[in-house]
């Protein structure tokens, strides 16, 4: 390796088997081939996401075993390739769920980039030109990624914060803007948690007129308050959505539906074509919709992915002049495996933070 490129030890927590999933061994990696446009950041703070859970258990299918999670990722640039433009040694940066695409098809041309049908995640896939390389994830010393995935996070945004927001922040806010959240707008928010905190404080900060927290029971109703919410309604009473019939333009879901939450009930409260956008994605299928569900008020159900580098980059903004701030609650980067099992039993306020411990 030249004199002027740093050495860096790519090595990180991995989990063996899908029926320990609490159990992490550091383990050393070998990253794909450095090219162009790729760049290394040493890794200061990972943020916990539910997909790190979905993915470690088995929720969401066999994984490529060991695996190392996390895709909240943040720390500093120390190696650039040398068509790389826009992000320099030593700058402060981000990666999030995604580390590379094809850059060719017409979802990459168009700030679309998230779902390319050849998109790489940030951990547990495989790249098109080094297909026996296993991407792995933030819960390590390093991490090796295209420019398009690199954000560059903003000096006023302390990096712990700005870990959460690479994936759950981003995939509430792409959602909410892609479908008009904005003055005027009326904004349901399901589930006060990990992605549900953020999607009320970006509504807030949208300002869209009225926003409305569905909670299963009201011992978060406080917090969603706090965050912004103009009213909390709870869901495990019977009948809560009959004041609601159609008024919201836009829900945002950010809740395991498969587990008993009323996604009939609060369909109805959508507004003539108003949107119910899932950003969970339970292990388990959705409840079973009518086509009446959705013919009674013309609403439509759909999904989102993450969001675009565009995006992400106008998150990060006005994350910065509006105070979103994420709530969460550190830990030793060791401690993954209680990390983990905190994330899997709802027993987060409301994200976790891994700083980093490998020397």
């Amino acid at each position: 390796m030249p004199s002027n490129i740093p050495e860096i030890q790519f090595k990180g927590y991995a989990v063996h088997d899908t029926k320990n999933w609490t159990t992490f061994e550091l383990i050393d990696f070998e990253p794909k081939p450095f090219e162009d446009y790729d760049i290394d950041i040493k890794i200061e703070y990972c943020g916990v996401c539910g997909s790190d859970v979905h993915t470690i258990t088995g929720g969401w299918g066999k994984p490529t075993l060991p695996i190392i999670p996390g895709h909240e990722i943040v720390g500093k640039a120390v190696r650039v390739g040398p068509k790389v433009s826009s992000i320099k040694v030593g700058d402060r940066v981000g990666v999030g769920a995604q580390i590379c695409s094809c850059m060719k098809c017409e979802q990459c041309k168009n700030d679309n980039e998230q779902y390319c049908p050849k998109a790489v995640n940030t951990y547990s896939s495989h790249y098109p030109n080094a297909e026996k390389t296993l991407s792995q994830g933030g819960y390590s010393t390093a991490v090796r990624a295209h420019e398009r995935f690199v954000f560059p996070i903003p000096s006023a945004l302390p990096l712990e914060e700005a870990a959460p927001m690479l994936c759950a922040g981003l995939t509430v806010y792409s959602p909410l803007v892609r479908n008009g959240a904005g003055k005027g707008k009326k904004v349901g928010v399901v589930g006060v948690g990990g992605l549900g905190h953020f999607a009320i404080q970006f509504a807030r900060a949208l300002e869209c007129d009225r926003i409305v927290a569905f909670s299963h029971s009201s011992h978060k109703q406080d917090d969603a308050v706090e965050l912004g919410a103009t009213e909390v309604v709870i869901t495990g009473k019977a009948g809560f959505e009959e004041s609601l019939v159609g008024q919201l333009d836009l829900i945002i879901c950010t809740a395991d539906v498969s587990d008993g939450i009323p996604l009939r009930e609060i369909m109805s409260t959508l507004n003539v074509h108003g949107r119910l956008i899932m950003v969970a994605i339970p292990n388990e299928d959705l409840p079973s919709l009518m086509s009446s569900d959705l013919s009674k008020n013309g609403s439509f159900l759909g999904g989102s992915k993450i969001g675009s580098k565009k995006e992400a980059l106008e998150m990060l903004d006005l994350a910065v002049k509006k105070g979103v701030k994420p709530w969460i609650e550190m830990l030793s980067m060791k401690d993954c495996g209680t990390a983990v099992k905190a994330v899997k039993e709802g027993n987060v306020h409301y994200r976790h933070v891994l700083k980093m411990d490998i020397e």
